[in-house]
């Protein structure tokens, strides 16, 4: 798998792709969201990022999809298989960015969340 460059809030750390582990990342955006604690992680193309309301989600630029991590410092159940060489994720929906609104689709449901609030213009930036 190679080198895999992570990115927390402004320090960068580079790990062995052996030595990454996503539950380990997302373990600690839930911790930020229980302790109400802004963070963006970036890892390739996932973002993982937990606000001051105590809200975390990990999005996948790429394909716009996303999955909520906790709510109001609550962790939200995640499905996330990971071997030492890939991991699969059971996406909820979908997200996009317009402005300052974070809106998201659920997948399962239909319907449609705007979020105001969240550091949009620092996720678009991680883009």
């Amino acid at each position: 798998m190679g080198r895999r460059t992570i990115k927390r809030g402004s320090a960068r750390q580079v790990v062995d792709g052996k030595g990454f582990c996503l539950a380990d990342e997302v373990g600690y955006i839930q911790d930020k969201a229980a302790d109400h604690d802004g963070r963006i992680v970036t890892i390739g193309q996932l973002i993982l990022f937990s606000t001051d309301t105590g809200d975390a989600w990990l999005l996948d630029v790429t394909d716009q999809l996303a999955v909520r991590l906790a709510r109001d410092g609550a962790p939200e159940p995640i499905y996330l298989e990971e071997t030492d060489t890939s991991f699969a994720i059971e996406w909820k929906g979908r997200y996009r960015i317009e402005g300052p609104a974070f809106i998201y689709a659920d997948r399962n449901t239909g319907r449609v969340t705007t979020i105001l609030g969240y550091p949009t213009h620092k996720l678009a930036q991680a883009d």
